[in-house]
């Protein structure tokens, strides 16, 4: 005869909410306060206090974003003597375990090199850390009294022909704050990651308006002609609508192939997502026999790692209205398992973004039938 013996147990079923860092960027650049210090900025800081309160190129940046991007704004900063130097920062702050979605360089480069090395250091990153991150750089703005807007598009484009990096995109200084405008459209709460930033629904950019775009020596105002040159070189500038008030902002473009998935940065952001939640979830099912090859074993697996998509995918109409998810609804079949040994496994999945309206024409037609009686 046996003893008896109760057992109590709880069981952990991972069923807590994935830690987000969307919508948090790290700028790093030039400013005379807290140089080589990694600092936490949000809609309450006093950025005379923080960056000094001489001008800066971080300091209008930053200003920028704060205005554009609204309510609940945060971000990390990491002032330097030299913005050059932005690799040993980048590093630093992934050592203090700083977790962001877009690391925002303020200091416009000068070499394609420069770029590409912002792209290795990502994949760098996603190696040592497990972090899905991009970089968005500036490019230098027109000099006002010596160049023209021919030679000025011309000189930077020798800064994108040919560039792979999709993890990469840059915006020319045509505004002072460009770049922080773009940071502030890319984390403003009105909207989604899975939103572009030409989006005018947004309302147009705050700062800045016509009466301050950028003229070249010749007295020539910066257009929607100078504004397709730049886009077509991948560029992401200020764009406008005649006979419609206000400025805004061209597709948010990133280095990728002609046929890339990746060109733009709202499909980046929305995989980057999706991946970071599921590597938490593959994490959770390392060792765990639970996940087999059995039909059942699959199943249960499948229903784990179909979380971060489902969630993902949760979308409202209110009266009428029609406030999409960041994902459409997974499918049946959206996962798929392959084991390649005992102890191997591949998974197979798809995220389906929305589609975005981003070239409409609209045909009129007359009706000169003969009227009903």
């Amino acid at each position: 005869m046996s003893l008896g013996k109760v057992t109590v147990n709880a069981l952990n079923l991972q069923q807590g909410p994935f830690p987000t860092v969307e919508k948090y960027f790290l700028f790093i650049g030039e400013a005379a306060e807290n140089q080589d210090t990694l600092l936490f900025l949000n809609t309450d800081s006093d950025l005379d206090a923080e960056l000094g309160a001489a001008d800066s190129e971080l300091k209008t940046q930053i200003q920028a974003a704060k205005l554009n991007a609204g309510q609940n704004w945060a971000c990390a900063a990491i002032p330097l003597a030299d913005g050059s130097l932005w690799d040993a920062a980048v590093e630093m702050a992934m050592n203090e375990d700083i977790r962001c979605e877009l690391v925002i360089i303020t200091t416009p480069v000068t070499t394609q090199a420069e770029l590409t090395a912002m792209h290795a250091k990502a994949i760098e990153i996603n190696a040592t850390y497990g972090r899905r991150l991009a970089f968005i750089a500036a490019a230098r703005g027109i000099d006002p009294l010596t160049e023209a807007w021919s030679a000025y598009i011309t000189d930077i484009n020798d800064l994108t022909d040919d560039l792979l990096a999709h993890r990469v995109g840059c915006v020319p200084y045509i505004y002072p704050d460009a770049l922080g405008i773009y940071a502030g459209r890319l984390c403003n709460d009105q909207v989604s990651i899975a939103d572009t930033p030409m989006r005018v629904a947004t309302g147009s950019v705050i700062g800045q308006d016509h009466s301050t775009l950028p003229k070249d020596m010749n007295g020539v105002t910066y257009s929607n002609a100078h504004a397709k040159a730049l886009n077509d070189q991948r560029f992401t500038v200020p764009a406008f609508y005649p006979d419609y008030p206000g400025v805004y902002w061209s597709d948010g473009q990133m280095f990728d192939t002609p046929t890339g998935d990746y060109q733009v940065i709202e499909n980046l952001r929305v995989v980057d997502k999706a991946a970071r939640a599921v590597r938490l979830v593959l994490i959770g099912l390392i060792g765990d026999r639970r996940f087999n090859s059995q039909p059942i074993g699959e199943a249960w697996a499948i229903g784990k790692m179909m979380r971060p998509l489902r969630e993902m995918s949760r979308s409202t109409v209110f009266q009428g209205i029609p406030f999409p998810a960041e994902l459409k609804k997974p499918q049946d079949g959206d996962i798929a398992i392959n084991w390649i040994t005992r102890t191997k496994v591949e998974v197979f999945m798809i995220a389906r973004p929305f589609e975005i309206p981003k070239e409409i024409t609209a045909n009129i037609v007359l009706d000169l039938s003969a009227p009903v009686a």
